[in-house]
């Protein structure tokens, strides 16, 4: 390693509905770090959740296989920061030590505070919010009623569980009737990039879409839809946020699906929102407080929903660790405003640093 570079491990992949979109994140931030100031070691996890680290893990996750690859782990304790080769049942340090790791893992067991509990306890730095911010941002249902605390505007909603659903599905179908007006979206509650969410128009509609997302996890969310224009607004900070200008999404389909975000790549992103400027301040304000709520750090994409016949935004969900594909919205709208794509990558680094400096403050023995 050259004197002075910061050593960026690079985590992708992961045990997620979201593992192939977390690739192209990954790929495409290993890009654009610069060469001169970062050396970087991809670290690869497979679906199963095994750990591989080297030049060849990124495209040996990508072509499906990980033979050859070094297994590595990470100790769940203070070990020098370094990671880890699994050898015949022995572990034996792997490489020099980490200055910061870049959790480029999408939905659970990465975006949810797993992770970063992970790296909370070998006590290395890491890009994003923490195990709190994580956690909360990841479960919509836990997100809105934050939301709701704080007092910020969200659309109706009903939480049911898997074993709810599966023990009384026509009262609950009733409930939901009866509490919200068609359409209706039903989610996972802990998965992102669209995985699992369908438009229900109907009751046969909304029992399908029930047992969509009971596939991908045990909380499902169904909520009121409306007539909405869908808006979203990147954060940036720690302790002090800043807001991009909002960008809007013009979706191919019905709604933002997987398939209009990353199969047809026909909807439109519309960077920046055409919105009154009193709108594009509303907007950027309640993406600030709905991070500074979550105590998120780092970087989040806060997804608001503009109802286009009352002109009301509602704070739909946050995204802790955004897609950074070459598509996606949050690098697109830090560019629109003024910071390119290689100083954001630059900014999240000094704030991961920042963060664990001042973790480090805190004093972890009492005496009197």
């Amino acid at each position: 390693m050259n004197k002075g570079k910061i050593r960026v491990g690079v985590i992708f992949g992961g045990r997620s509905a979201e593992h192939e979109i977390s690739l192209r994140s990954a790929a495409s931030i290993m890009r654009v770090l610069d060469p001169a100031k970062y050396e970087a070691l991809p670290i690869g996890i497979t679906h199963e959740g095994k750990w591989f680290a080297g030049p060849g893990a990124l495209a040996a996750l990508e072509a499906g296989g990980v033979d050859g690859m070094q297994p590595v782990a990470l100790a769940g304790a203070p070990a020098g920061r370094a990671l880890l080769a699994l050898e015949q049942d022995r572990a034996v340090p792997n490489s020099a030590p980490l200055d910061v790791i870049f959790p480029v893992l999408h939905g659970p067991f990465g975006e949810d505070g797993t992770v970063q509990g992970l790296l909370e306890l070998a006590d290395i730095p890491y890009v994003g919010s923490g195990v709190l911010g994580s956690a909360v941002g990841m479960d919509k249902a836990l997100f809105k009623a934050v939301m709701l605390a704080h007092g910020l505007p969200v659309l109706p909603h009903l939480l049911v569980t898997r074993a709810q659903w599966e023990a009384a599905r026509e009262e609950l179908l009733d409930a939901a009737e009866a509490g919200l007006a068609y359409p209706m979206f039903v989610k996972p509650a802990n998965l992102g990039s669209s995985v699992g969410i369908t438009k229900a128009k109907d009751r046969a509609a909304l029992a399908a879409g029930l047992d969509e997302a009971a596939r991908y996890d045990r909380r499902l969310l169904v909520e009121q839809g409306i007539n909405a224009r869908e808006i979203e607004v990147s954060v940036l900070g720690n302790d002090e946020v800043i807001a991009s200008a909002p960008g809007e999404i013009v979706p191919s389909d019905e709604f933002y699906s997987y398939r209009a975000k990353y199969i047809d790549k026909t909807s439109r992103l519309l960077v920046p929102a055409p919105l009154p400027a009193e709108m594009t301040e509303w907007v950027r304000d309640l993406a600030v407080q709905a991070f500074q709520a979550v105590d998120g750090a780092g970087l989040g994409r806060v997804d608001l929903l503009l109802d286009a016949d009352a002109g009301m935004p509602y704070i739909n969900e946050i995204n802790t660790m955004p897609g950074f594909t070459e598509i996606s919205m949050y690098p697109k709208l830090w560019e629109a405003s003024g910071i390119p794509y290689p100083e954001l990558i630059d900014r999240l680094i000094a704030l991961a640093l920042e963060r664990h400096a001042d973790k480090a403050r805190n004093e972890t023995r009492f005496m009197d």
